[in-house]
């Protein structure tokens, strides 16, 4: 546990300082150590409680907040997405209501259409465009490990998301000319028979329910481990109107969390349509949507 307790605040600090768009090398500078020992920091090397608080002022964070002391807050996507990263890497299952489609069951053409929406904003300087090509990594770094290590997964869809994301695509501005959001409708169609081939033919270990009925305002995620579960509630959106950059994500293990985040994704997968309701359910927002 206490090996646990450490590499969770040497991960929390990596991803802090990816947040930051902090080198390895010019948080070593700042903080007037080797970039060896920031390293092995981040691996979850032992360090004196002086240079955590020095880490956590440079990093713009708590001391509290860098140990995992009650509620992780994180107000970059960046880090928010590199913290799922670390935790899913270590978690046995996963249930996620995050829309449109979970990003770890997406296929490969979502991070076409994904970066299309997200360089969407005009004359973004170069902290943005560094910020959204290391997400666009981080998230891609995801994928591919759930697709080595394949936890369980649940999928809560809602329809509200499934329809807007079928009638818009991902879309990042309002003044799109007609033919880039023709092409984005198009590109949302794709994605919408990708989500209803897994709906017909889920791989092994993943569930996938459609809610038909109301939902949370927030996107969230759970994270079950042999010992311990997380939540993770997102402000940040990969869906049909994308925000990653504005908000502040939270994390925490605490027991009453987890459970009353546990009965709501219960309750939501009790009232889903399943199997071949979900593949009918799904089949007719495509069709509606492309008569409209």
């Amino acid at each position: 546990m206490e090996t646990d307790a450490l590499r969770d605040i040497g991960q929390r600090l990596n991803a802090y300082r990816l947040g930051r768009n902090l080198s390895p090398e010019a948080m070593a500078k700042q903080l007037c150590m080797s970039r060896a020992a920031l390293y092995r920091a981040e691996r979850g090397g032992i360090l004196k409680i002086v240079t955590l608080i020095r880490i956590s002022r440079l990093l713009e964070t708590s001391l509290p907040n860098l140990l995992g002391v009650g509620v992780e807050y994180v107000d970059t996507a960046v880090a928010f997405f590199e913290r799922m990263r670390q935790i899913e890497s270590n978690s046995d299952q996963i249930i996620g209501f995050f829309g449109p489609l979970s990003y770890l069951l997406t296929s490969e053409n979502y991070d076409d259409m994904l970066a299309l929406a997200l360089n969407d904003t005009r004359n973004a300087d170069e902290t943005t465009k560094s910020a959204i090509s290391k997400l666009l990594e981080i998230l891609r770094e995801r994928r591919e490990e759930y697709q080595r290590r394949r936890p369980l997964l649940v999928n809560l869809i809602a329809v509200p998301e499934l329809k807007r994301f079928l009638s818009n695509g991902l879309i990042g501005r309002d003044d799109l000319t007609d033919d880039e959001r023709a092409n984005r409708r198009l590109l949302a169609r794709t994605e919408g028979k990708h989500i209803l081939g897994l709906i017909r033919k889920p791989p092994i270990g993943v569930q996938i329910g459609i809610v038909t009925g109301l939902v949370p305002a927030t996107n969230f995620q759970i994270f079950r481990q042999s010992h311990r579960s997380f939540v993770a509630i997102s402000p940040f959106r990969l869906g049909e109107q994308p925000n990653v950059r504005v908000g502040v994500g939270t994390f925490t293990t605490s027991i009453e969390g987890v459970r009353l985040h546990e009965d709501i994704a219960q309750s939501m997968w009790e009232k889903a349509a399943k199997g071949d309701d979900a593949a009918s359910l799904l089949l007719d927002l495509m069709e509606n949507n492309r008569r409209q």
